[in-house]
């Protein structure tokens, strides 16, 4: 090989090894970049739910063998001048399919035309503040029928109405469409009860609606679903503020009253409110003093 040959042999060389070394280097020196670390987002802290359920009856036993409930008895107006006989017979009231019904029927009874039912959770449960709803299904209605869902103060039999306080949570008087909330208590009753009505597009006798307060020591407020249409608080009512104490629930159908007038030949019987639960649960947000 001559000279001239053998030069650019070894220059060829050279740059080959050069670009070679300069390719390994870029791959060492510039290759794919490490990924960054990512900062650990800490899981959220989970917010306590307001309402947890204290207390349920979804009426899965008959209610005479229930550790839940009493019957009221017995005729005499029950401070309304209402006209039913309340029996605690299976005709009045009973469970059928999960479902508690309570029936007003026109028929003679102990010199009564009228027979219902009314039951109460008083001696066994009550409850200070916190959401009380049941879902109900109204009866059809019509003149005279008055069914409620309500609550009265535990200390009724030694302080009296209306010193004990009274919670309606929902009454209906004869028309389906229209519910109201109300609470009585000294200086604010009968009459003068202070009072909301919620106004309904359809029937709530078609189908089955939740009725409900949210109680506190500032306030109670009614629902019917998810809408609240009253309010009322503490520092609002006419008289001395009674809603800080034990409460027992109450449902009912009355035949008659003052309130409601009184049933004729266009009303029709027998008549249902059907309800499905009842639902106690406590204020998570509430700190109560112990008893």
């Amino acid at each position: 090989m001559g000279k001239r040959q053998r030069f650019l042999a070894a220059l060829g060389a050279y740059l080959v090894g050069g670009m070679v070394f300069g390719v390994l280097v870029g791959c060492a020196v510039g290759g794919a970049p490490e990924p960054s670390p990512t900062a650990t987002t800490p899981p959220p802290t989970p917010t306590p739910e307001r309402w947890v359920l204290e207390w349920e009856d979804d009426f899965s036993q008959d209610i005479r063998e229930s550790n839940n409930w009493l019957f009221d008895k017995g005729a005499s107006g029950w401070g309304n001048r209402e006209w039913q006989y309340y029996t605690d017979r299976p005709e009045n009231a009973r469970v059928e399919d999960g479902v508690l019904i309570l029936e007003a029927r026109n028929e003679e009874y102990s010199a009564w035309s009228y027979t219902s039912a009314r039951i109460k959770t008083q001696y066994m449960h009550a409850w200070t503040y916190g959401r009380v709803e049941a879902r109900i299904k109204l009866p059809p209605g019509g003149k005279g029928i008055w069914p409620a869902f309500w609550m009265l103060g535990e200390d009724i039999a030694t302080k009296g109405w209306p010193e004990c306080g009274e919670i309606d949570i929902m009454e209906n008087i004869g028309n389906p469409r229209e519910v109201y909330g109300t609470v009585h208590g000294p200086g604010y009753s009968g009459a003068g009860g202070i009072d909301g009505r919620f106004v309904s597009d359809v029937s709530l006798a078609e189908d089955f609606h939740i009725y409900a307060i949210e109680w506190t020591p500032d306030d109670i407020r009614w629902y019917v679903d998810e809408t609240q249409y009253h309010q009322v608080f503490r520092e609002h009512v006419p008289g001395e503020w009674v809603f800080d104490h034990p409460f027992f629930i109450l449902l009912n159908v009355a035949v008659g009253g003052e309130w409601p007038g009184y049933p004729d030949e266009t009303t029709p019987f027998p008549q249902q409110m059907l309800v499905d639960y009842v639902r106690v649960y406590r204020d998570t947000t509430l700190t109560l003093p112990s008893p």
